[in-house]
């Protein structure tokens, strides 16, 4: 909340009693004092805080409604409303949100020399912490990793601010040290006596994490994410162990991890494992476990209790789209939506029998330089309730042949019939041959089909939405395709998009990549 935003609050808060005050005596319910009446102007009354500035005199807020309107503000904001009002200097002392970052604590990147910035930051996180009353802390956010080195006197900074501000009743825990290397020990100690029992959200980036059973039991910690974390399996064991309400558990790039075993954890429902490199084995026996992402080689070895609560998977592989139609539809038969990532394709989707009955929703991104997408049909005769489908398309490092270098006919199925396909999207569509007669498929055969969009670029942001102003570089190769979609759109697609169907081509922005053709 800004600072415009705060004193039109007030200002509303002064006029509605104003109001209330006059209408009360018109109705000669009160008689007002002549003291009472407002016609000072709000900062008649002025004093000087120790900043210099003028201190207004408050309005009449309640002492909970101030304390919560500042709990709203960012730091910057709430440190500036607390040097020109006494109430707000009274709840500074209990700030609930502590946000310490370079962004948050004004400082300034690109101006500013390390060592600048170095000192800046810890005296601004040393003074706030030294004026805060250490009572009522509720959020807590240390992001210090691109100034802070692993110099013994920076982690000793990083001991006493966390020492001051977690204590008990801390609610959300969030200690981001990305350039540090995992070179510093959080202090586990802090969770113990009784300081754990109240933590509900804990998020450890690039930091050692050795819990035990010493810290006591994490009961109303619901989500636990870390990111080039160091930890063993049986750390993790131990600390999933004493966290009962666990509902998210993620992880990140923690490479350290060989076994990953998830003990029956009623509440988990949400399961995070990417780029964990040295993983060999999952084990879940969390039994309402609903939704899993998961990226690694297939021959990680996928052990889930309850496979049929599986309602949604996002699985990142080379060759997940034959993953994905060959074993899914029976190790996890009640998928309701799919997401599937694969660079590289290297085996087209074959057809078989086996069904997904419950299958509403599919996203695949693949690449290969062989790949046939009018394979893909496979999904859809494999979906007979499917009404979603998104198709990114990744873009091969060499080119593959276009259509119109190609002088045979395309290839047709008029036998699959989808009758519940509604949304088609396709990114990065081109002019390849296989891609077109995929997309003439689904115009010809999906009979309930509302909206076709058909994306040449990336579908990345575009210049309006994005805050930069301008579209993301496209390659004169990548540009030059795109103009070749666009024609093979107008060839041999749009003619056959029925009246009733909704088509959407998007082309490059001419604004930004007028001077790139």
């Amino acid at each position: 909340m800004g600072i415009f935003k705060l004193n039109l609050l007030l200002k509303l808060q002064r006029q509605r009693q104003r109001r209330r005050r006059q209408i009360q005596a018109r109705n000669g319910s009160v008689l007002i004092h002549p003291r009472d009446k407002i016609n000072a102007p709000a900062c008649q009354n002025n004093t000087h805080s120790w900043s210099g500035q003028a201190k207004c005199s408050d309005p009449t807020l309640p002492e909970d409604i101030s304390c919560h309107i500042h709990s709203l503000m960012s730091m910057r904001d709430a440190a500036r409303v607390a040097c020109v009002s006494r109430a707000f200097a009274r709840s500074w002392r209990c700030l609930p949100n502590l946000d310490f970052s370079e962004e948050s604590l004004g400082i300034n990147r690109s101006t500013c020399k390390k060592d600048e910035k170095l000192g800046d930051l810890t005296s601004k996180i040393d003074w706030i912490l030294k004026n805060h009353s250490g009572i009522g802390i509720k959020k807590l956010i240390i992001q210090v990793g691109s100034v802070y080195s692993r110099d013994s006197c920076h982690l000793a900074h990083l001991d006493s601010w966390l020492q001051c501000a977690v204590k008990p009743g801390i609610e959300e825990l969030i200690v981001n040290l990305s350039s540090m290397n995992a070179k510093y020990n959080f202090p586990c100690e802090l969770l113990s006596s009784g300081t754990g029992d109240s933590l509900r959200y804990i998020y450890l980036a690039s930091c050692n994490f050795h819990p035990t059973v010493r810290i006591g039991c994490l009961k109303s910690l619901t989500r636990l994410q870390l990111c080039m974390v160091n930890i063993t399996e049986n750390e993790l064991r131990c600390l999933l162990s004493i966290s009962l309400g666990l509902e998210r558990l993620e992880l990140r790039h923690c490479s350290t991890l060989k076994c990953l075993k998830v003990p029956c954890l009623q509440r988990l429902s949400y399961l995070d494992v990417m780029t964990c490199t040295g993983l060999q084995v999952i084990e879940s026996k969390a039994p309402n476990l609903s939704s899993i992402r998961f990226e690694g080689d297939l021959y990680v070895q996928l052990s889930l209790g309850e496979p049929l609560q599986i309602k949604q998977l996002y699985r990142l592989c080379n060759d997940a789209a034959f993953y994905a139609r060959t074993e899914l539809p029976s190790s996890m038969p009640n998928l309701e939506r799919l997401i599937i990532h694969s660079d590289t394709e290297m085996v087209n989707t074959p057809m078989v029998p086996s069904k997904f009955y419950h299958l509403k929703y599919l996203s695949i991104a693949l690449g290969g330089q062989t790949y046939d997408y009018l394979s893909l049909v496979s999904f859809f005769d494999a979906s007979p309730f499917l009404e979603t489908f998104i198709l990114n398309a990744l873009r091969e490092r060499t080119e593959r042949a276009t259509i119109f270098g190609d002088p045979s006919g395309l290839r047709m199925m008029p036998e699959h019939r989808h009758d519940k396909l509604k949304c088609v999207k396709i990114i990065n569509f081109s002019s390849v041959k296989t891609l077109v007669e995929l997309t003439c498929h689904i115009v010809e055969s999906a009979t309930a089909l509302e909206c076709l969009t058909l994306d040449t670029t990336s579908g990345s942001p575009r210049c309006s939405v994005n805050r930069l102003g301008k579209c993301f570089l496209m390659r004169r190769e990548t540009l030059m395709e795109a103009h070749r979609a666009l024609k093979a759109v107008q060839t041999y697609i749009e003619l056959k998009v029925p009246s009733k169907v909704e088509l959407n081509v998007l082309e490059p922005c001419s604004r930004c990549h007028a001077l790139d053709l």
